[in-house]
């Protein structure tokens, strides 16, 4: 049995239809979330950075986040830009966002033609809006990628619809209803000064939380997982962390208080970093102190199957 298999209370091999099913490939039927990164900036822990797939019946529809290391991944799952409804950004760090470019340039080699709808957070003075952002990797005169200048137009097949979000501080957001089915729907959190967004995707009656990079301080990420099917928390640094960051991050104790206080029925842990490496059982004993449910250590393309 591996080693994320074994933090696993016996409870969650009964609760199939409330909670997720412990972790293996994907399953190519309902909802599952795919986790194509579970690591951080550093490459020693051989692990993408961060990046995550909704799939519904076999075809990946919301991509969150496209850290370095993703889009390998994302080939490596079967999914195709074809089949996405949208992509969403928490934040715009390396590490959670490098990869978009080569996302896009794959998309040239398929036949997507619809508009794609990208969304993530308003900026600041250090950091990008998505708009920005955007601009800034394919602007047509003056980006990175100008090459890639179509895809902003859409004289390159489809066009990508950029969005800035900015929820009132610790207030979620109205649901963003996509032509799927599918909602969405975005809190600011705190990642010290970095523009930062929670984002929640509901679909055929599962919801998924995804925690983004965050210190969990501000109360927002409670309200936006209420009742989550599974929230995606970041373990990226250990308990008594202190400075920068703590500013940035949420212990354990801090993630464990959260998945309880919102009631959500399981809790994976992904962004591990060096400093959390390692740290599996402590981790595990400090969140289960408060939060008592289903919980999950990721690995890259680990695939967790949902049910209502």
């Amino acid at each position: 049995m591996s080693n994320r298999l074994a933090t696993l209370a016996p409870l969650a091999l009964c609760l199939a239809h409330a909670a997720p099913t412990f972790a293996g490939p994907c399953t190519g039927h309902g909802v599952e979330l795919q986790v194509l990164g579970s690591g951080g900036p550093e490459m020693q822990t051989k692990r993408a950075s961060s990046g995550y797939l909704i799939w519904r019946d076999g075809k990946a529809r919301v991509l969150i986040d496209s850290g370095g290391g993703t889009a390998l991944r994302f080939g490596e799952a079967g999914a195709t830009m074809t089949d996405l409804d949208a992509i969403l950004y928490t934040h715009f760090h390396a590490d959670h966002s490098a990869d978009f470019p080569a996302l896009i340039k794959s998309s040239f080699f398929e036949d997507r033609t619809r508009t794609l709808p990208v969304y993530g957070p308003a900026g600041n003075r250090s950091f990008p809006s998505a708009t920005a952002f955007a601009r800034a990797m394919l602007d047509p005169d003056k980006g990175a990628f100008r090459y890639l200048g179509g895809f902003l137009s859409g004289d390159a097949g489809y066009k990508l619809d950029v969005h800035d979000i900015a929820p009132k501080p610790a207030s979620p957001l109205e649901r963003i209803p996509l032509a799927s089915g599918i909602t969405l729907q975005a809190t600011s959190v705190e990642h010290g000064t970095v523009p930062a967004l929670a984002w929640r995707v509901d679909v055929d009656g599962v919801s998924v939380a995804f925690s983004g990079d965050t210190n969990g301080n501000n109360g927002a990420l409670e309200k936006l997982s209420q009742g989550a099917t599974l929230l995606v928390a970041h373990n990226a640094v250990p308990e008594g962390a202190e400075g920068v960051e703590r500013a940035l991050h949420m212990p354990p104790s801090v993630i464990g208080k959260i998945a309880s206080a919102a009631h959500v029925k399981a809790l994976v842990l992904s962004h591990r970093m060096l400093r959390t490496l390692g740290k599996e059982p402590e981790t595990k004993h400090l969140i289960e102190e408060t939060y008592k449910g289903p919980l999950a250590f990721a690995g890259d393309l680990d695939c967790f199957p949902l049910a209502p």
